[in-house]
């Protein structure tokens, strides 16, 4: 029985930063002027001023100061490039402005969410961190952000999921036609499928990342996409010095001439609109990762027959305890512990374990899944196997269905068959006509909304 991929996916990475709360309508509301006053040291009090007015309410420059300080001491940490303050400010006021408008938009549609939903979310969260709740909220009031204001954060985040399945994401349609039309973009006239060699800065942006820490990721995309969009930049070098892709330093970035079905579906969609030597002028989201993409070339495909496009499957087993009822957090990781410290003893062996002890469908089997492709598996399932080596058995990870103690049994490249292939150019293809739809909806609610920027507000903190 397979770990099956749930639908749905995780909180928009479109939300570049946390969202924080609507502002109450300055002009018309006392109670809104109340809140743009803080009290001095001596009863004193000073106006915060109105850094953009949206629709009938207004952002502040005590928000817009407060998250700009927050993605510039992220990006600190990480050692990234760091842009103008001003330069910096102007981004997040728009993109906070975006958000504004959406939640206005989702509020008069009457787009809700209930607690539990907010509580569930951090709970899955924090597990995803491989972190108890409490552990998660630490965490993050170490960081400086306040646990008040991420309930509050990802709680208008569920909001604005809600609006864009609802407005966009529902409406998508990939068809039969189009997925023929795009692989046969791929192919020459009576020739097999072109392999694509392109380059890739590639920057981690996995679901356990908070939103401060996704904010930082996508701010730092950014500033590298300003750099590699300019001709006469050397692509090479600016993926060896700031793609995390584990082999990017030795290869600049450089994936080689592959099978458009062996690249990730979003590089894969991105490289079909490109000229050779032209960088996508975009960040590209794809699953749990960003990436700035540049098409070095095309060329007839190089493999048939028996030489075909090939995936890497990898077999697996693993142990699941669940958590709930009488198995709490802690007892469920410290079982599977105490498993492995008996295997890493030579006593018994993974089989038996799982057979005794696994709350999984494959319990009578041993623990064993088979053969598993990419995408078979939850994303903490899949990386945490992925990073493992045969005969390897991992800590215990944390996903939606418990904990698992996972062994890899083997590796082996597959053929990637025409059904895969179809369904990876259908993934493809949803996801870069969803993307478009998405910007394309922002323009118009953003078109049809009020908004007036104060330009003073945008100059750096003194």
């Amino acid at each position: 029985m397979k770990i099956v991929k749930p639908t749905g996916s995780r909180l928009s990475v479109a939300l570049a930063v946390p969202l924080l709360a609507l502002a109450a309508a300055w002009m018309t509301s006392e109670p809104a002027r109340a809140q743009a006053l803080s009290g001095g040291a001596n009863g004193v009090q000073s106006i915060d001023r109105v850094a953009a007015v949206v629709n009938n309410g207004v952002i502040t420059q005590r928000e817009l100061d407060d998250r700009t300080n927050l993605i510039m001491n992220r990006l600190k940490k990480q050692n990234s490039p760091m842009p103008p303050e001003t330069e910096l400010k102007r981004q997040v006021l728009d993109q906070m402005v975006l958000e504004r408008i959406q939640l206005e938009k989702a509020e008069d549609d009457g787009i809700v969410v209930d607690d539990d939903m907010v509580q569930r979310t951090l709970a899955r969260l924090a597990a995803q961190n491989q972190m108890t709740l409490d552990q998660y909220r630490d965490r993050l009031t170490a960081e400086g952000v306040p646990w008040s204001t991420f309930q509050r954060d990802a709680k208008n985040e569920l909001i604005l999921s809600r609006l864009r399945q609802r407005e966009v994401d529902s409406k998508i349609q990939v068809s039969d036609t189009e997925v023929a039309a795009y692989l046969a973009s791929q192919r020459g006239p009576g020739a097999p499928q072109n392999d694509i060699d392109a380059q890739v800065i590639e920057f981690n942006a996995p679901q356990t990342l908070s939103a401060t820490e996704l904010a930082a990721v996508q701010a730092k995309a950014q500033i590298v996409l300003q750099q590699a969009v300019d001709p006469k930049a050397d692509f090479g070098k600016l993926a060896a010095q700031y793609s995390q892709a584990s082999d990017a330093a030795k290869t600049n970035g450089d994936l080689g001439f592959k099978s458009p079905t062996l690249l990730p579906p979003a590089v894969a969609a991105a490289t079909s609109d490109l000229r050779p030597g032209q960088v996508d002028a975009s960040i590209i989201k794809g699953e749990d990762k960003l990436y700035i993409v540049k098409l070095v070339d095309r060329r007839p495909a190089q493999n048939s027959g028996a030489d075909a496009p090939k995936m890497q499957q990898t077999h697996v087993e693993h142990i699941l305890i669940r958590v709930g009822g009488s198995t709490s957090e802690p007892a469920a990781r410290q079982q599977l512990v105490d498993i492995k410290a008996k295997l890493q003893a030579g006593n018994g062996d993974f089989g038996t374990y799982a057979r005794t002890y696994s709350q999984d469908g494959s319990a009578q089997q041993g623990g064993d899944l088979g053969w598993v492709s990419p995408g078979e598996t939850v994303p903490e399932f899949e990386r945490a196997m992925n990073a493992l080596k045969v005969g390897e058995i991992s800590d215990p990870i944390r996903t939606e269905y418990g904990y698992h103690l996972i062994q890899v049994l083997g590796r082996r490249d597959a053929d990637v068959n025409v059904q895969q292939q179809q369904d990876l150019a259908r993934q493809a293809l949803g996801q870069r006509k969803s993307e478009q739809a998405y910007s394309d909806w922002l323009r118009e609610l953003r078109d049809s909304s009020y908004v007036r920027y104060e330009t003073d507000p945008l100059q750096a903190s003194k």
